[in-house]
């Protein structure tokens, strides 16, 4: 599920879908559930599509190709005009409705829907194989979270066979969400947590395929509003309860901490696994070249030249220039999408246009740069003491405490914010 406008990620949706986000230097958010899927021997793959879809689609068809021998396939299905009807997705169900007639073309028994921007990694092989034991008509993957953790979430009360027996969509009653936690069974079959827990969904489904056929013969347009508690009582519901790590990247801030937390010593997502990689677009780019730099917890993306800066807790992404002189703390720069030839340098000084990049003697902490942005010499960029707003003439946005600066962004030099 790749379609949705992604206005809490704003301005970094602003000229592209939430699944095309840059993430961690070097990736995309829609690698993610892809490379589960790969990783879990899945290899046909649908990815539903309906807002500023070009970036997205650019890099799906350019990343993933498939030999011809093994059938597989990452297909995009855009939001299309047809005879019954000519409007957009009006949510996750109606988006799969709308392409029930696509899948039939392929024989399965199963259907897994997966959300295009969550940062987890899981072997869809276990979930799978739950399902079938449990005989179930739907399973819900579903993560442990404490009860002050849980605004926003949909909520399942499950039985000690996992068997779900509530659904509750965002929830903020505490009397409806204490009656939604874990049973004294349920929580020794899980990590210790000295607070209460509930079962969240993770908005990650299996369907039997006739389920799925008749559970979407009417007018619901969402899974988590409507499908799944229309389900229950008439179908088999389980829950495949997962406790690794999870990140629902909705908001600047959780992007924002989700990145930076890549670059701890020991981050609580690991790109590094070899036995399940994340794959991503080949760019062939060279190695990075670091000039008399001071750098401490840096994820820094092929193809970068850093010249005498100082950079502290950062990500960096590819083809990211920083100038001599500049100081970067707990920030994120997306990078470029390529390099400028040496007339274009030359051309940029003389209409006195910063290169791309961040030139030098700038200053920026807790900020997002998004790509192929310029930054002149001398900016000072930072959302402390600042409210939510946009400054610097709509140049700069500050949502959720984050300081943005989005794509295509031109700073002169001297700006501060």
């Amino acid at each position: 599920m790749g379609g949705g406008r992604g206005t809490r990620l704003h301005p970094l949706t602003l000229e592209r879908c939430k699944p095309a986000v840059p993430l961690a230097g070097k990736y995309r958010l829609v690698d993610i559930p892809i490379s589960n899927c790969l990783n879990s021997d899945i290899n046909r793959m649908f990815l539903l599509t309906q807002f500023q879809t070009q970036s997205l689609h650019r890099h799906v068809q350019s990343t993933y190709h498939f030999d011809p021998f093994g059938g597989g396939f990452v297909d995009i299905l855009a939001a299309e005009q047809t005879e019954r009807g000519s409007d957009w997705y009006q949510g996750t169900a109606d988006a799969v409705r709308r392409n029930l007639l696509h899948f039939r073309n392929f024989s399965h028994d199963l259907i897994l829907i997966l959300s295009g921007d969550q940062l987890y990694r899981m072997d869809f092989r276990k979930i799978i194989a739950e399902h079938e034991a449990n005989k179930a008509d739907v399973t819900i993957a579903s993560i442990p979270v404490p009860v002050s953790k849980v605004a926003g979430l949909g909520l399942m009360q499950v039985r000690d066979d996992h068997a779900i027996a509530r659904f509750v969509e965002k929830p903020k009653d505490p009397a409806v969400i204490d009656s939604l936690t874990l049973s004294a069974a349920l929580e020794k079959e899980l990590s210790p947590c000295a607070e209460k827990r509930c079962l969240a969904s993770m908005g990650i489904y299996v369907f039997n395929r006739a389920v799925l056929d008749a559970a979407l013969d009417n007018a619901m347009t969402d899974f988590g509003k409507e499908v799944i508690p229309s389900l229950l009582g008439q179908k088999k519901l389980f829950a495949h309860i997962f406790e690794g790590y999870w990140e629902d990247i909705g908001t600047v801030r959780a992007f924002f901490e989700a990145n930076l937390a890549l670059a701890q010593p020991l981050p609580p997502f690991n790109f590094f696994e070899p036995s399940a990689p994340i794959y991503t677009h080949a760019r062939f780019l060279p190695a990075s070249k670091l000039n008399r730099c001071q750098i401490d917890h840096v994820v820094i993306g092929d193809g970068s030249i850093l010249t005498d800066s100082a950079l502290k807790h950062c990500v960096l992404g590819v083809r990211s220039f920083i100038g001599e002189g500049s100081v970067l703390e707990d920030s994120i720069v997306m990078g470029a999408d390529f390099y400028e030839t040496d007339a274009q340098l030359v051309a940029n000084r003389g209409r006195g246009r910063p290169n791309l990049g961040i030139g030098r003697h700038c200053r920026i902490t807790g900020a997002i740069i998004d790509k192929n942005t310029r930054i002149g010499d001398g900016c000072e960029l930072s959302p402390h003491g600042k409210a939510d707003g946009s400054y610097a003439d709509g140049r700069v946005i500050i949502r959720d405490g984050v300081l943005v600066v989005p794509k295509n962004a031109v700073l002169p030099s001297g700006t501060k914010v």
